[in-house]
Formats: C-alpha cells, sequence, structure tokens
C-alpha cells in the first residue's frame, strides 16, 4: 500500500495520510532537511502542487494551524516555515527551521548581504530612500503615505531592514517598499 519512494517509518508514523493536511491522494515524500524518515514529512499530490506553485493559496494551507502542533519535529519545520515565523518551536527545532530558512535566503540572494532597495540599487548609512507604497506603522497608529521621503537611514543587521524616521518616530523598514531618492 505505500509508494516506493516513501521509506515504511515514514508510511507508517503518518498512517497513509498526509501529515500537514490529511489528504490521501498521491502521497510523496518531503525532505525538510536530510535523508532519512525522521527529517521527511509525508505530504499529498496537493500540497506538493502548492507547493511547487509560484503563489501559495493560503485557504490551502489553513491546515498548518494544526499541523504545527504535530509531535513529529519534521512537520514542525515545514509547518513553520510555510507559516514564516508564526509560531513558538522548541529551540533545537526552532534552529532547525531557521537552517532551512537561512539556505533559502543564500540560495535567493547574491550571499553578499548588500542592502538594496527594491529596484537593487544599493543602501548605505545616510542615504534617503521615498517609500513605494502606503504601510502601516503598527504600534504609533498611522499610515505613511506612498511618496513620503525617509532621511538620513541606517544600516541594521539585516540586510533587509533599515532604521528611519517619519513623523519624528524611529521605525525599521523593509527595503523591498524603498527606493533610492
Amino acid at each position: 500500500m505505500t509508494d516506493l519512494n516513501i521509506p515504511e517509518e515514514l508510511a507508517a508514523r503518518a498512517g497513509g495520510r498526509c501529515e500537514l493536511c490529511g489528504g490521501t491522494s498521491g502521497l510523496t515524500a518531503l525532505s525538510a532537511g536530510g535523508d532519512s524518515a525522521e527529517r521527511s514529512v509525508l505530504i499529498c499530490d496537493a500540497c506538493a502542487a502548492e507547493l511547487a506553485s509560484d503563489t501559495l493559496d493560503p485557504k490551502h494551507w489553513f491546515c498548518l494551524k494544526e499541523a504545527i502542533w504535530s509531535g513529529v519535529p519534521a512537520v514542525q519545520v515545514v509547518s513553520y516555515r510555510l507559516l514564516l515565523d508564526s509560531a513558538y518551536l522548541a529551540d533545537d527545532v526552532l534552529a532547525w527551521a531557521n537552517e532551512g530558512l537561512a539556505e533559502a535566503d543564500e540560495d535567493e540572494g547574491d550571499g553578499s548581504g548588500r542592502t538594496v532597495d527594491c529596484n537593487g540599487n544599493e543602501l548605505a548609512d545616510g542615504d534617503s530612500v521615498t517609500l513605494i507604497r502606503n504601510l502601516d506603522v503598527k504600534g504609533a497608529g498611522f499610515v505613511a503615505k506612498q511618496g513620503t521621503r525617509v532621511n538620513d537611514i541606517r544600516l541594521t543587521d539585516n540586510p533587509k531592514h533599515v532604521e528611519g524616521r517619519i513623523n519624528k518616530v524611529a521605525i525599521v523598514l523593509k527595503t523591498e517598499f524603498l527606493k533610492k531618492a
């Protein structure tokens, strides 16, 4: 009853069901950072198709609100990676999940750790930037409007974030919403 590509241990652990959504059709193993059954998750064809698509359907992934609480660390890791930081995990499982995210970030970028705006222009301390869309500033109770200029930015440890001041409030801005002025 098990697919030849699915290790017996993984098939037995999953009980013939997708470990993320509970589906039963087209089951296959998905690696969560290793070749063993312990570091793999059994997923259905619907989850596999979602993971292969360019855009994820949020309705399909409602199942993760339960999968994240699985007693299986590999299921927790995959759920965490899909939820993007919206869950608590044990320290060792969190480190494992973040390893995979760091590797994905390195694959996406050029690996240099440069801070760049939405157009790929390199940003430096003291530069001025302009917002390319309206941003809700959480905790400050206002919306930073598109076109707002932010002068004298400061780089952070994260190349995807810069610090600046809008309406005399110091905030952290994601570089994907900024263009160099």
